[in-house]
């Protein structure tokens, strides 16, 4: 049974979980507003998008990481019992490794622009987007999840 931390516990891990892949989602798009990497034309936003994707991204992980472990001991052996949220972490941890993985490289070799080609640039930027339309979809499928919790199996 959930201790009377757990409500505390979880917010922070949801506020965790959003940080750590909320770059490798909107940087693409704020890449596509004009912003570049050089730090004078960036937005403000752009950079902190940037900040968190380079720099963030361990803190924020270990912070997850010991969040996770203190839900997954408050929770034992009740976690069985609600397969949506084995679902959900299943889909997150796909998320995790899509970003990690194919997101993340991709998006560093955008911002460093080595072609002088726009159009190269541009065919970039547009598939980065796709990757991270299907990233907004896992999380909103998580979502879904975490608010109907529906009885899978």
């Amino acid at each position: 049974m959930p201790s009377s931390f757990f409500p505390v516990l979880l917010t922070v891990h949801i506020v965790l979980a959003t940080a750590l892949v909320l770059p490798s989602i909107a940087l693409p798009f704020a890449l596509r507003a004009g912003a570049r990497s050089d730090g004078d034309s960036a937005s403000a936003a752009t950079r902190v998008l940037l900040a968190l994707q380079s720099h963030g991204s361990v803190v924020i992980g270990l912070g997850l990481a010991l969040t996770g472990a203190g839900l997954l001991i408050t929770l034992g052996a009740d976690l069985l019992a609600r397969p949506w949220l084995v679902v959900a972490l299943g889909i997150y941890a796909a998320n995790l490794l899509l970003a990690f993985f194919v997101q993340r490289p991709n998006l560093r070799r955008l911002l460093l622009r080595t072609s002088g080609d726009d159009a190269i640039w541009r065919a970039r930027a547009r598939r980065q987007r796709h990757v991270s339309y299907t990233m907004a979809g896992l999380v909103g499928t998580i979502a879904f999840l975490m608010s109907t919790k529906p009885e899978l199996w």
